[in-house]
C-alpha cells in the first residue's frame, strides 16, 4: 500500500523557513519510504515569510520600501500585492518592520521598542492603491500595544494637560486621552484583515506581556510596568472608541498590535489559519492523507493556544488522521498536546548539542528525524498488517465438521 503523507510544517523562528523545513522533511520521508506519495504544504503563521508565501501562491508582485525597525533604524521591508483578487489587496507582515529578528539579543528592550514601522508599512500600502490589506501578526519584537503604529498613522496621544506624548512605555503610563481626528483618512475606509494567534489576549496571566515578554528581553519588574501601561492604553482605546479590547480574542497578537488594529483602525482579527486556508486548501489535503507530519521550533504547553501544530492536530483528529510533530525542542508540558490531536512528537536534536548547533544544522536534523520517524511508523504498519493477515488466514480455514450420526 502506498502511503499518502502530508508534510505541513511552519518555520522555525530565527532559523529555517517553512518551505525549507518542508523540503527537508520530505527528503527524510522519501529516504525511508521511497514509494510513498508526499505532498508538501509549508504553512505560515503570520510571522516571517507570510508576505512571500501569499505572493507566491497568488502569483502576485512585491514592492519594497524603507521603514523604521523597533529601534527607529531604517530597514527594507516588503509589501506584497496579491494576484487574482477582485480588490487590489496588499499583504504585509508585522515581522518585516517590528520583528524580533531585527534586534540582536543585547538590543531587546521592550521599554523602548516601537511598532512605528508597521504604521509606515500600512501608510505605504494605502499610498500605492491598496483597497484591502491583509496583515500577518507573528514573530514581533515589540510590546507597545501598537501605539507606535497608531502614531505613525496620525493618532495623537495626550496627557492630562492635553500635551502630546510619544509612544514609549513611560508615555503610555501617563496617557490620558487618544485623539483620532488626524488618523489617516483611508484607514477606516479600507478593509483590513489581520491573521492572529486567536488565543493571544492583551492582558492577564496569559496575556501577551506575561507570556512573551521574557523571551523578548523583559525583566520581571519591566513586565509589571508593561502590563500596567497596556492596561492604561486599553482604557483610553475604550474611552475613544467604545471598544473594550481587553475582551477581544487576538488583541494581544504581536505585542498587543492586534489591540490597536481592532480598536483604532477598524480591522477585523481572524485566527491565522482561517486567513491562510483561504489561499491554501489544507482541509482538502487532509482528506487525502494517511499521515500528517508537521514541525515547530518549540513544542510546549503554549502550543495548544493557537500555534499551527495544534491547529492541524484538531482538524486531523476530527478525520481520524495521525499527526506527528518534529520539534526543534520539546519542553516540559509538551505532553498536553496529545489531547489536541498530536499523536506523537519528537525533538530533532540528536545527542548532546547546544541550541546554536541545533539551529545551525536544522535542515539536516529535520531530514534525519523524518527518516527515523517514518521507519518506525512503517515498522508499526508491517506488524499491524501481519497480524491482520494472520487473523484473516485463521478465519479462511474451513471448520472441521462432526461426522453425521445415523438416525
Amino acid at each position: 500500500m502506498t502511503l499518502n503523507i502530508l508534510v505541513a510544517p511552519t518555520g522555525f523562528k530565527e532559523c529555517i523557513s517553512a518551505r525549507a523545513a518542508a523540503a527537508a522533511i520530505r527528503a527524510g520521508v522519501k529516504r525511508a519510504l521511497p514509494e510513498s506519495h508526499v505532498v508538501t504544504m509549508p504553512l505560515v503563521d503570520g510571522g516571517e515569510g507570510f508576505t512571500d508565501a501569499l505572493v507566491e501562491i497568488t502569483d502576485g508582485v512585491r514592492h519594497f520600501c524603507r521603514v523604521a525597525d523597533p529601534l527607529g533604524r531604517s530597514v527594507t521591508a516588503t509589501i506584497g500585492m496579491l494576484g487574482s483578487c477582485v480588490q487590489r489587496t496588499a499583504v504585509i507582515e508585522i515581522a518585516a518592520a517590528a520583528g524580533l529578528h531585527l534586534l540582536r539579543p543585547e538590543e531587546r528592550n521592550m521599554m523602548r521598542a516601537s511598532s512605528a514601522g508597521v504604521g509606515h508599512l500600512i501608510r505605504t500600502a494605502l499610498n500605492i492603491g491598496a483597497e484591502r490589506i491583509i496583515i500577518g501578526c507573528g514573530d514581533s519584537g515589540v510590546n507597545d500595544g501598537g501605539a507606535g503604529l497608531a502614531k505613525a498613522l496620525g493618532v495623537r496621544f495626550l496627557d492630562r494637560q492635553g500635551q502630546d506624548l510619544g509612544t514609549s512605555i513611560e508615555d503610555l503610563l501617563h496617557l490620558d486621552r487618544i485623539d483620532l481626528t488626524a488618523l489617516h483618512s483611508r484607514v477606516k475606509k479600507t478593509r483590513i484583515d489581520v491573521a492572529v494567534n486567536w488565543q493571544n489576549m492583551l492582558l492577564g496571566p496569559r496575556g501577551v506581556t506575561r507570556t512573551y515578554g521574557p523571551q523578548k528581553g523583559a525583566t520581571p519588574d519591566q513586565i509589571e510596568l508593561l502590563e500596567f501601561a497596556l492596561s492604561n492604553y486599553a482604557r483610553c482605546i475604550h474611552e475613544a472608541t467604545g471598544l473594550d479590547v481587553t475582551l477581544q480574542s487576538g488583541a494581544g497578537a504581536s505585542g498587543g498590535i492586534g489591540a490597536t488594529l481592532a480598536g483604532l483602525c477598524g480591522a477585523t482579527l481572524h485566527p491565522r489559519l482561517d486567513i491562510v486556508t483561504r489561499y491554501i486548501d489544507l482541509d482538502a489535503q487532509l482528506l487525502d492523507a494517511d499521515l500528517v507530519i508537521t514541525a515547530e521550533g518549540s513544542l510546549d504547553w503554549q502550543t495548544p493556544f493557537g500555534k499551527i501544530p495544534a491547529e492541524i492536530g484538531r482538524r486531523a483528529k476530527a478525520l481520524g488522521i495521525p499527526v506527528i510533530v518534529l520539534a526543534g525542542s520539546a519542553s516540559d508540558g509538551a505532553d498536553v498536546n496529545h489531547a489536541h490531536g498530536i499523536t506523537a512528537y519528537h525533538s530533532i536534536a540528536q545527542g548532546p548539542c547546544s541550541r546554536e548547533e541545533s539551529m545551525e544544522n536544522a535542515e539536516a536534523l529535520l531530514e534525519a528525524s523524518a527518516e527515523q520517524v517514518m521507519r518506525t511508523f512503517a515498522a508499526g504498519l508491517r506488524v499491524g498488517r501481519s497480524r491482520i493477515m494472520e487473523k484473516r488466514s485463521s478465519h479462511l480455514v474451513a471448520p472441521r465438521l462432526a461426522p453425521l450420526t445415523p438416525a
